[in-house]
């Protein structure tokens, strides 16, 4: 059964009502994603959040209107911006819906999409550390108290009572972590010395459909948000030169502190490759944008900078227009020519962008080439020369670009 939404969303000093309609257009897909249809959206002009119920008070006499039609059967009401436990409480006891944020709406669909031991355990304590400072709200009762030696008596309320289970779920939660993630370190180290490579990028860019076609393997793909956020590492060979591929978990704008704390593990993957293949859907209205978001949260995981290849994929999927003055089609940010975007983007990456299309395989070869050279270089440089498989290799300048500073 699909469940009917409502979007609210606050245009502030900090976001412009443009901004605004690209977030929400974002929410609407996490919702698409995790089943739920978004059938309206309310916005409001404010300085700053309303402390108790987000939106004014008027504001929310009209979303309550609405709710309360029988004729739309609203189901819930998503908030774009995290809420506190006051304005949880409150929203609810007004509006008398099921109230989320995007915080939870995205701890939602990676619990749903989480397939590995791992994956599954790193998403429920992002979900306790979400929890708990709401417990006020969600008076969730995890279990009765009983009584006991050295158990406070009646005196501890309920409240006390859930979050002494979950501080102590949290805990336990981190122990099973850090023996998975000793696992993994055992796993990473038996690789040996080969070549690592990790596809990093924002959310359904198309880093699984490239991972399917450089590693010639079945890989879940899906046009929905986190379609995959467990790590897929494959073993990759372009011109008899072997090396690793990983596929990581996708980024996103206001990507919960919960999450990135608890998949800090999973993207040890991002901090011991040794490439990175930084995809980016160059059709997306808002794609420098997104480039930034992935650029910070990488800041964020690790300081050290790696070499990289930016790879700008669905160039099947852009808008194109001649240029011409007398053309009709508006110039803007969504329909800028590919020739154009080539040129802007090339001056500014110099060697470390390739434009392709991962679903009609255009310009693949081309990203092989690049991949093997880059490849191939960190691979001589760990080898002895006698080792390597290539007579005719010729060096790349050693002054390679390394991406770390923000692309403006």
């Amino acid at each position: 059964m699909i469940n009917n939404a409502i979007l609210i969303g606050l245009i502030t000093p900090e976001q412009s009502e443009t901004k605004l309609g690209e977030y929400l257009d974002e929410l609407e897909f996490l919702a698409k994603t995790a089943g739920i249809q978004s059938v309206k959206r309310f916005t409001q002009r404010l300085d700053y959040s309303h402390p108790v119920s987000f939106v004014g008070s008027g504001k929310l006499l009209e979303i309550k209107d609405f709710t309360e039609n029988k004729n739309n059967k609203i189901d819930i009401v998503i908030f774009d911006d995290e809420l506190t436990t006051k304005q949880l409480r409150n929203l609810e006891t007004i509006l008398k819906v099921k109230i989320m944020d995007r915080t939870s709406l995205i701890l939602d669909i990676f619990a749903s999409r989480a397939q590995t031991a791992h994956a599954k355990k790193q998403v429920e304590l992002a979900q306790y550390n979400y929890m708990l400072p709401r417990l006020t709200h969600l008076w969730t009762h995890l279990e009765r108290q009983s009584g006991g030696f050295r158990m406070r008596g009646p005196g501890e309320t309920q409240l006390e009572t859930d979050r002494r289970i979950i501080l102590n779920k949290i805990i336990h939660l981190k122990k099973e972590l850090k023996k998975i993630d000793k696992q993994k370190v055992v796993q990473r180290s038996n690789r040996g010395r080969m070549v690592r490579v990790a596809l990093v990028g924002y959310t359904n860019v198309g880093k699984s459909t490239l991972m399917s076609l450089l590693s010639k393997s079945d890989i879940f793909t899906e046009n929905k948000l986190f379609a995959t956020i467990d790590t897929t590492v494959r073993k990759v060979t372009i011109n008899n030169l072997v090396f690793l591929l990983t596929d990581t978990v996708g980024f996103i704008r206001k990507l919960p502190t919960e999450l990135i704390e608890s998949f800090k593990s999973t993207l040890d993957e991002v901090r011991e490759a040794d490439l990175l293949i930084h995809i980016v859907d160059i059709s997306h209205p808002s794609f420098e944008e997104q480039v930034k978001v992935v650029i910070q949260t990488l800041n964020e995981i690790n300081k050290e900078k790696k070499p990289y290849i930016v790879v700008f994929n669905k160039i099947d999927a852009l808008l194109h227009i001649t240029g011409d003055k007398n053309d009709l089609i508006s110039r803007d940010q969504a329909n800028v020519p590919l020739d154009e975007l080539k040129k802007t983007w090339g001056g500014k990456l110099h060697e470390n962008c390739v434009f392709i299309s991962a679903r009609k395989k255009q310009n693949i070869e081309k990203l092989k080439k690049k991949l093997y050279d880059r490849v191939k270089e960190i691979h001589i440089q760990r080898f002895s020369y006698k080792e390597f498989i290539s007579p005719s290799f010729k060096p790349l300048r050693k002054n390679t670009k390394i991406y770390d500073r923000e692309i403006k």
